[in-house]
């Protein structure tokens, strides 16, 4: 089972609720730069927001699990961090972060904490994500966060904010050795 929290020096990690629908989507969902490189369009309305969000809470936390980004000083929703056990020796993650948050360290904080975690528990051996290819940032933050590029993955995801065909995405992983 997936944790149902983890703590940063500046974030708690706690799972989303339908009380976060307002917060999520003022502080990014509706935001075209930060739903650039993101498999969903920038939300339209809080009903989208709100009908995520169920979905979410839906899913078994044995299969995944997503957490907002609450700012430990003033609680403010910053960005949601999704955590999925596929198999049962791996997990995959993926991550949104406000814009207004970018360029402070949180996502890289985020997910060295959760990977940390992960590779401590005797039944995961890989923790993985992937980022397109143009995603500088997200690429800075995997490798700041210890994750090794492991390759392209051709045609992978579609980004539906740039292209409706899948695109090029960067493999990345930390394993227990």
């Amino acid at each position: 089972m997936l944790p149902d929290t983890f703590r940063t020096t500046r974030l708690l990690l706690r799972p989303v609720v339908v009380g976060d629908a307002n917060a999520i989507f003022d502080t990014y969902a509706q935001d075209e730069e930060v739903a650039r490189y993101v498999i969903w369009r920038p939300h339209r309305n809080r009903e989208e927001t709100l009908a995520y969000i169920e979905r979410c809470v839906a899913t078994p936390s044995t299969v995944e699990r997503t957490y907002m980004l609450v700012g430990n000083d003033d609680h403010t929703v910053r960005g949601a961090f999704a955590l999925r056990r596929r198999v049962p020796h791996r997990l995959d993650c993926g991550y949104v972060l406000a814009r207004r948050w970018w360029g402070q360290g949180l996502m890289t904080e985020t997910l060295s904490e959760v990977a940390a975690w992960a590779l401590h528990q005797p039944s995961i051996f890989r923790i993985g994500a992937v980022c397109d290819v143009d995603n500088i940032g997200s690429a800075r933050v995997l490798e700041k966060s210890g994750f090794v590029r492991e390759g392209v993955l051709q045609r992978w995801l579609v980004h539906p904010n740039i292209s409706d065909e899948p695109r090029e995405c960067y493999s990345y992983a930390r394993v227990r050795r």
